[in-house]
């Protein structure tokens, strides 16, 4: 970890649903919900939904850049809303639910104006991109009900995300766009299987089951980092397994009801490509989660090569445990 953390500002909306895309993550220290833009001093929940203070919600996240990029939290945060939107998100209107983007020294400036121009140049959205990139004012923090929100009210948090129109919105315009006849000209037929008809590949018959080297795991389709040597573990099955993926933000979990059973789906969120499974039978003191996944779904990259195929920020993985920002 990198001895100066810094601090990203995001308001997107119902801050419930602003936490969970950031809570976590390699070089994320914490992700609190607050209050921000306004004049009132620490207003409350109420004084801000009245939209008469002039704050909006909003998230804070104090990162360390050398593992987490400023720019890879701003593209999560377009991910996360409607950036077309200058009346709120959804089905939360008023002032005090409109997105912006904070910034709190001139990198960040720079970089939050870059991305902005570059996703009204992509076409993505037929609208123009109207959340403004302010410099970052004094932000209050919110009740402790509203802390975490996700965790402590899962079952709500789910309905409230799908009932607003956010997780439908996020899934319409973000769903990855793949050519898969290109991709038949790149992949094995094994690999083709696997990851765009979501096959399986026998146990015990493929690359990595037994793998003891050190190194990273990506996505065989995008080059994303999906899982580490330093979370595999031998879990008997045939496949290789993990406790957990790098980043959680990388993976999207899908209900599979297949072959008469019901299981979680491991999907890699940058190609959409299929994974694996994942399952409640892991080590406890870990978790307690089991991700089988699929060798051929997969490409390895050995500590030693880090460096030389680009991934060198990885290292850190491996830099006895001197990486881990929990």
């Amino acid at each position: 970890m990198s001895k100066k953390l810094e601090k990203a500002t995001f308001a997107g909306g119902c801050f419930w649903c602003m936490v969970q895309p950031f809570d976590e993550r390699p070089g994320v220290i914490s992700v609190i919900s607050g209050y921000t833009g306004g004049t009132t001093e620490n207003p409350t929940y109420e004084e801000v939904c009245s939209d008469k203070t002039g704050h909006v919600e909003a998230v804070q996240i104090t990162y360390d850049p050398e593992i987490m990029p400023y720019n890879t939290l701003v593209e999560t945060f377009w991910q996360q809303i409607d950036p077309t939107d200058a009346g709120g998100q959804f089905h939360d209107r008023g002032s005090s639910y409109e997105t912006a983007i904070f910034y709190h020294n001139d990198k960040q400036k720079e970089i939050a104006e870059a991305s902005k121009k570059a996703l009204q140049e992509s076409g993505r959205f037929t609208k123009d991109i109207v959340t403004p990139i302010l410099p970052a004012v004094p932000f209050y923090e919110a009740e402790p009900a509203h802390q975490h929100y996700y965790k402590k009210n899962p079952f709500h948090y789910q309905s409230y995300k799908k009932g607003s129109g956010r997780l439908d919105f996020i899934e319409e315009n973000w769903k990855p766009e793949i050519d898969k006849t290109a991709l038949k000209e790149t992949l094995s037929p094994t690999q083709y299987y696997v990851t765009q008809e979501s096959g399986t590949e026998r146990p015990y018959e493929n690359e990595y089951w037994d793998n003891e080297e050190e190194g990273i795991y990506i996505d065989v389709v995008t080059g994303n980092v999906l899982f580490s040597s330093q979370d595999q573990f031998d879990a008997g099955c045939g496949w290789p397994s993990f406790t957990k993926p790098v980043d959680h933000y990388g993976v999207t979990n899908h209900l599979d009801t297949s072959h008469g059973m019901r299981r979680v789906e491991v999907r890699s969120r940058q190609s959409d490509s299929h994974l694996g499974h994942v399952f409640e039978d892991g080590p406890k003191d870990q978790g307690g989660l089991r991700y089988c996944i699929n060798s051929a779904a997969l490409r390895f990259i050995p500590k030693h090569a880090l460096a030389d195929e680009g991934y060198q920020s990885y290292e850190y993985l491996f830099d006895n445990k001197e990486g881990e920002t929990k």
